[in-house]
């Protein structure tokens, strides 16, 4: 259970000040790559919610058009102090890679506003907006443990560790998450990792085995079994359901399992 990564390949300690102090505690780990083989291998092996790097360090640009060719879910960002003269590493880094361009010294203070909205978790959120009004989830403690699930679904996730981090007891947390017509914690929690598996699997870089791995899941055939579940597919259909559609799946008779 851990929150996602934000693979890091910055030389200026200012720029890493700033990042560091733009995300929220727990909201992502920052990972500090040496080069970008590091940080493409970074991106490959966790859940990865976003890649900041200066686009002036030797091999960053091509590091971040890569990136974009495996994963192009995974938003790009170029943190740089950018010269009148450089025109042209403006037009690779944001035309070609599609990365979002950050002004060192001078948007050091906005970086939050300009990087956490951007993240992949922030855009599968968005993508599940109205979520949980439609999965009943409507009292106080049900919406923060469906935040907190869909914060935490890179690696083993159990309901224990949900209500930890609510500080409340797995059975208070389970009873009372499945109240009034809800779903139960643990198949929500199944959601949650497939409907991050469709997300991911649209990437080409990512495999089927790559995440189940990133996920959690001890093989893919787990994954698999998870997506039988969840949306009556195997794992290598969820890309074709998209996350949405893995919700309309859920919602079709899939929302109990035991306890």
């Amino acid at each position: 259970m851990s929150p996602p990564i934000i693979p890091t390949l910055l030389k200026s300690r200012g720029a890493r000040a700033a990042l560091r102090r733009a995300i929220p505690r727990g909201r992502a780990r920052l990972v500090a790559c040496r080069t970008g083989a590091q940080l493409e291998r970074a991106v490959a092996g966790a859940l990865a919610d976003a890649v900041v790097v200066d686009g002036r360090l030797r091999g960053a640009r091509e590091t971040l058009t890569r990136c974009l060719t495996a994963y192009p879910g995974v938003p790009r960002f170029v943190y740089s102090t950018f010269r009148p003269e450089d025109a042209e590493l403006i037009a690779v880094c944001v035309g070609d890679a599609g990365a979002n361009a950050i002004v060192e010294g001078v948007e050091d203070a906005v970086v939050a506003e300009l990087v956490v909205p951007r993240t992949a978790s922030a855009v599968r959120l968005a993508r599940l907006e109205g979520a949980p009004r439609i999965l009943r989830l409507l009292e106080p403690l049900q919406e923060r443990a469906w935040s907190e699930v869909m914060r935490r679904v890179g690696g083993p996730l159990r309901t224990t560790d949900i209500a930890r981090a609510l500080k409340v007891s797995r059975e208070h947390l389970s009873r009372q998450f499945g109240a009034g017509g809800a779903p139960n914690l643990k198949r929500v929690i199944d959601l949650a990792k497939a409907i991050t598996a469709a997300d991911l699997l649209a990437n080409p870089g990512y495999s089927v085995v790559g995440v189940a791995r990133i996920l959690g899941f001890a093989s893919a055939s787990h994954l698999s079994g998870a997506a039988r579940r969840v949306a009556g597919v195997t794992a290598r259909d969820l890309v074709d359901l998209g996350p949405r559609g893995v919700l309309a799946a859920f919602l079709r008779g899939r929302t109990r399992s035991r306890q």
